[in-house]
């Protein structure tokens, strides 16, 4: 059996649409739109063992956790031949955590222990001294405790079952900072060109209108009449904003009150499609121009049945086999969705959806209309 699919017909017409302005969005604070420059997180790795797995650990063929667990004996003045050694409850890991910008000696991280041999599972497993290092080489960390995995194995064989990942397990507060990590949160040069204090803010997504904004924002809470400006955009993803007088010896304080400054983000229209899943999302407010929509849907359906035909008893006939095909066409009846004034990408798929329609039938009506110029917003695909 052979069947040919044309979609789903929908008529779509649209009257004139009219509106007035862009939709105004609401604000969102300076902290939630971008970062200090200097104030970031620092990523830590380390090479570490876990013990006091119950037989769930590197087997033989995994040679470096035996070398590990060797050293670590030789350290204790225990020495020890690598050869003799066959224990099943140690498993060599991979330590990773992310060091909190301005963390102080003595505060408390959480890690991830992740399995790199052939260790069945984690559960139970004590980490022993592991010390975590940046990507200047220096320690900035030590790491060591009991492994909570979320997750267990059970059984062997063919009657093993497992539930989540029982090889990656976490470590609340499971390191303690060493060493603070090197964030740089002033400089000398101010935005003028004259010497001052000065930071910077640096947007999380690059848009010129938010940055002239946010340098506007700034000035008008903290520049003073007739003075310069305390702000100013140097690109699209980065605001310079001078320390004033008053704030010179209380930075935090000055911070705190610009991260808590409103600031009407400008935002690029965007549709974002997946059409391996099905999933489209969109802004609420994502107008579409007056449009009409033909999407056909002809469905033909073609049946092959082979016959078998049977000679007559003691005929000098043959037995052949004879194809029977029926060929079954089908269209549906066209069925439309009006839309009023003003109407949105969302009133469409709320109609297209109302009517029937699949998610790879709106996927083709939406590409297909910004391909017409009926919508003023970016599809991307995924």
């Amino acid at each position: 059996m052979r069947r040919y699919f044309l979609a789903l017909l929908v008529s779509v017409t649209l009257p004139s649409l009219t509106w007035g302005g862009a939709p105004t969005l609401a604000g969102a604070r300076l902290k939630d739109l971008a970062s200090l420059e200097g104030v970031r997180d620092n990523q830590l790795m380390g090479y570490g063992v876990v013990v006091g797995l119950a037989g769930t650990g590197d087997k033989r063929q995994t040679v470096f956790s035996v070398q590990a667990l060797t050293n670590i004996l030789r350290r204790m003045g225990v020495t020890v031949d690598p050869a003799a050694i066959q224990v099943r409850n140690i498993a060599a890991v991979m330590v990773t955590a992310n060091l909190p910008a301005f963390a102080q000696p003595g505060t408390k991280i959480d890690i991830t222990a992740s399995a790199i041999g052939d260790a069945a599972n984690l559960q139970g497993g004590m980490l022993l001294m592991t010390s975590l290092k940046g990507a200047d080489g220096e320690v900035y960390a030590v790491a060591q405790g009991p492994i909570v995995t979320g997750g267990f194995a059970a059984g062997r064989g063919g009657a093993a079952q497992s539930v989540n990942h029982p090889t990656v397990g976490r470590l609340p507060d499971g390191a303690i900072v060493e060493k603070m990590p090197p964030s740089v949160l002033l400089s000398s040069t101010g935005t003028s060109g004259s010497s001052s204090t000065h930071l910077k803010w640096q947007l999380r997504q690059a848009d010129f209108t938010t940055a002239a904004r946010i340098a506007e924002a700034l000035n008008k809470r903290f520049a003073k009449e007739g003075t310069s400006v305390v702000a100013k955009a140097e690109s699209s993803a980065l605001v310079a904003v001078d320390v004033p007088p008053a704030f010179s010896a209380r930075l935090v304080e000055f911070v705190a009150e610009m991260e808590a400054l409103n600031i009407e983000p400008d935002r690029h229209e965007k549709i974002i499609v997946n059409e391996r899943s099905g999933t489209i999302v969109l802004g609420k407010d994502v107008r579409i121009s007056p449009v009409s929509i033909l999407h056909g849907s002809l469905t033909v359906e073609i049946q092959t049945q082979l016959d078998v035909s049977q000679p007559e008893p003691l005929s000098n006939g043959q037995t052949v086999v004879v194809p029977n095909t029926t060929v079954k066409a089908k269209e549906a009846r066209p069925q439309s969705v009006l839309l009023k004034n003003g109407a949105t990408v969302e009133d469409l798929v709320r109609g297209l959806q109302a009517i029937g329609s699949s998610a790879r039938d709106i996927i083709s009506i939406l590409q297909s209309m910004k391909a017409a110029g009926a919508i003023d917003a970016v599809i991307e695909v995924i």
